[in-house]
């Protein structure tokens, strides 16, 4: 049995985002295998509903909030916090969190394990900042092989402490299930045999909704419907946008809601028009419901999908190739049951959560060992985990 560690996830905030779940689906298996786990917003209060999430899994939640500006003092606030709780593992996740809890780590003499989420574009100032960090950081993690290089040609940090570590879900809350299918559907007003797609995510720019509803505008009636489910930003520009365009009674604005995977359950297939990405959770959890899914090739997005085997990819921002490919769905059911079957086995064979938590597990203690060895390995190339 794996000697129980003392570990501490920093977060840039208790906000509901892909980088929060993963980190409390983390803390979640970490503590039930007997570790002892924290999490720490680094925001400015009121917490954000991640930190119920927290609590509810055992996880003991702090802030320490960062003030206005660069904040040389947060690291050190943040050391005497993980000196009290005798904490041997820190990990950070995005670029916040990495440039103020490394040489947090550091001077509390803990291990510092980094994941990258998504791109980061940066300004040149935080770039440098983050640079600096990552030269503190035992293991530095992307979640798939084209963030892995991106990693490396942005100089985020040196080949030697690179890892990959696919995000990982939980694939028995996200499954088919007629049973919710037909409540969502009775709830919505949709006929049981009506084609629908949906999306799930925030309302923002980088999001790119629009896209999608400028491509399900000419398909849209009775018989082909959208669903939008989130809020943001961009909430009010995309109503307006629907409220001009013909079949618009056909789409459905949902705003956030809690029971994402009996949403999920009622599609028929569904789609992600980002502009830019990492590895999106709820792209794993539609192909683990058995969806079809159709996403922009942005990010690490196209290290996931094999295109007309366990997904199709589209280029980002283009309004006709989507359309083509919505339609199609719309009307090919075997080639639908066909893809969404090869999804959701690709999920359960790569990106089960159990997975993704082993992992990391292994890599802290294999940093913990090396850092104790005064040892620290060297690899000419990212190091992959498969299961």
């Amino acid at each position: 049995m794996t000697a129980p560690m003392a570990i501490a996830h920093v977060l840039s905030s208790f906000g509901q985002g892909g980088q929060e779940r993963v980190a409390v689906d983390l803390a979640r298996l970490q503590r039930a295998a007997g570790h002892e786990v924290m999490a720490i917003s680094i925001a400015p209060g009121p917490e954000g509903p991640v930190s119920t999430a927290f609590r509810a899994a055992g996880v003991v939640v702090e802030t320490i909030a960062k003030r206005p500006r660069v904040d040389p003092s947060l690291p050190v606030r943040l050391a005497a916090c993980l000196r009290r709780h005798r904490v041997d593992v820190v990990h950070t996740h995005n670029p916040h969190a990495l440039i103020y809890g490394a040489p947090a780590a550091w001077l509390a003499n803990a291990v510092v394990v980094h994941s990258k989420h998504g791109m980061n574009p940066d300004r040149q100032r935080r770039l440098w900042l983050r640079r600096a960090a990552a030269t503190l950081v035992d293991a530095y993690v992307t979640v798939t092989p084209t963030l892995a290089k991106k990693a490396l040609e942005q100089g985020d940090c040196d080949s030697a402490c690179l890892h990959v570590v696919p995000n990982g879900i939980d694939v028995v809350r996200f499954a088919p299930d007629p049973v919710r299918r037909r409540a969502i559907r009775e709830e919505l007003g949709i006929p049981a045999d009506v084609w629908v797609v949906g999306t799930v995510g925030r309302l923002a720019p980088e999001k790119d909704q629009a896209l999608l509803i400028d491509a399900m505008a000419p398909l849209l009636g009775a018989r082909r419907r959208l669903v939008i489910v989130g809020d943001g930003a961009d909430g009010a520009a995309l109503r307006a946008r629907i409220a001009g365009i013909p079949g618009r009674e056909y789409v459905h604005m949902l705003g956030e809601r809690k029971d994402v995977e009996s949403i999920l359950a009622s599609l028929d297939a569904f789609a992600l028009t980002s502009r830019t990405e990492g590895l999106p959770l709820v792209l794993l959890e539609a192909m683990a419901t058995g969806l079809p899914v159709l996403s922009t090739a942005v990010g690490g997005i196209p290290d996931l999908l094999d295109h007309g085997v366990t997904g199709f990819l589209v280029p980002a921002g283009q309004r006709a190739p989507l359309t083509d490919r919505l339609a199609s769905l719309s009307t090919d059911g075997a080639l639908s049951r066909r893809v969404g079957a090869a999804g959701r086995q690709e999920v359960l064979e790569r990106h089960a959560v159990d997975r993704m938590a082993k992992d990391y597990e292994a890599l802290y203690e294999r940093s913990l060992l090396e850092k104790r060895r005064g040892t620290r390995r060297r690899f000419s190339q990212p190091r992959v985990s498969t299961p």
